[in-house]
């Protein structure tokens, strides 16, 4: 099946070429991914792509960055199921929370711009760990040479709104800090708007246990009640054991797990790929030699019949347990 690459596809590659640096290369990675068109005839462009990035992802972490400012281009390594970056402006509670649900120690103060750089900690959530990264608030200075590209790298950003503040008075100036760094996190994707990124996101109002601003809350509401929301209290510990939930469901993943044949299939370690994964794109995740060798696999789960033989091409469900035969 032939790719039929846009015109913007071919001038990006043009750019990755020329790239000296680690963030030039991401740059242009990141760009042919999001204008590339998804159909079967991409897939193994679009792996060959991600493999790329990845690498270059490396090599930033190995060597950052030097802005022209003089300030560092942070990355901050993915681990666990997925990466989730807490957005907000300064004194919401962003540290709080993270010091709250996780074992990191970011430093906390009611004073402004407390965080300097990215601090990451481990969350767990049933039988996943997932990486919650701390940031300075999108309006800290010296931060533009670093700051969009390690919210870019996040699977899903995490907007804390403080309840005692007026809520669309932040949400503005918090995608207008988006849009600088070419992403939003409202409406669909744009197809016709390649360089700008949509990202994943929940909505978090912190500080429910402080007396609430009566400014633009109903409104919030109102205007942005198609994203995922949660109230919660970082400092009191109200709502954060529904928190791992909303983070969960608001990436959009599910969870699969993988047996050897006569075996039974290891219930802690679960693979956590996107809704509409296939066997293959699972086996793709384990070992790359499953890919090419894979015949067929059998799943138990999906309300069909234990064990039922499937091709490559299945969609797997949320809890499937799926047996590969190369």
């Amino acid at each position: 099946m032939p790719a039929n690459l846009t015109p913007e596809y071919f001038q990006a590659e043009k750019r990755y070429r020329r790239a000296s640096t680690p963030q030039e290369k991401i740059e242009a990675l990141e760009e042919m991914l999001s204008v590339m068109p998804k159909h079967k005839g991409t897939d193994r462009l679009r792996a060959e792509l991600r493999t790329k990035l990845a690498k270059s992802y490396d090599e930033l972490e190995k060597k950052p960055y030097v802005a022209k400012k003089g300030s560092l281009l942070y990355h901050v390594k993915k681990e666990g199921a997925a990466q989730v970056v807490l957005v907000g402006l300064p004194n919401v509670g962003k540290s709080h929370l993270v010091s709250a649900v996780t074992e990191a120690c970011p430093e906390v103060a009611d004073y402004p711009f407390t965080t300097q750089m990215p601090v990451p900690g481990m969350m767990k959530f049933e039988n996943t760990q997932m990486q919650l990264v701390d940031v300075p608030a999108v309006t800290a200075p010296q931060v533009d040479s670093w700051l969009g590209n390690v919210m870019r790298n996040a699977d899903l950003l995490l907007i804390i709104i403080d309840l005692t503040e007026d809520p669309l008075a932040q949400m503005e100036t918090i995608l207008e800090r988006l849009k600088k760094f070419r992403m939003t996190i409202v409406g669909p994707p744009d197809e016709a708007d390649f360089r700008t990124i949509h990202k994943r996101c929940l909505i978090v109002f912190n500080k429910s246990d402080l007396e609430p601003s009566d400014k633009g809350y109903s409104s919030f509401r109102t205007r942005y009640g198609g994203l995922p929301m949660i109230r919660v209290s970082a400092k009191e510990g109200d709502g954060l054991d529904q928190l791992g939930q909303a983070i969960y469901d608001a990436l959009d993943v599910i969870r699969v797990y993988t047996k050897a044949p006569g075996q039974k299939a290891d219930l802690d370690e679960p693979c956590v790929v996107r809704k509409g994964s296939t066997v293959e794109e699972v086996a793709a995740t384990i070992h790359k030699d499953f890919v090419s060798k894979l015949k067929y696999a059998q799943v138990w789960g999906s309300g069909k019949f234990d064990g039922q033989k499937v091709k490559r091409q299945h969609v797997l469900q949320e809890g499937d347990i799926i047996e590969l035969h190369a």
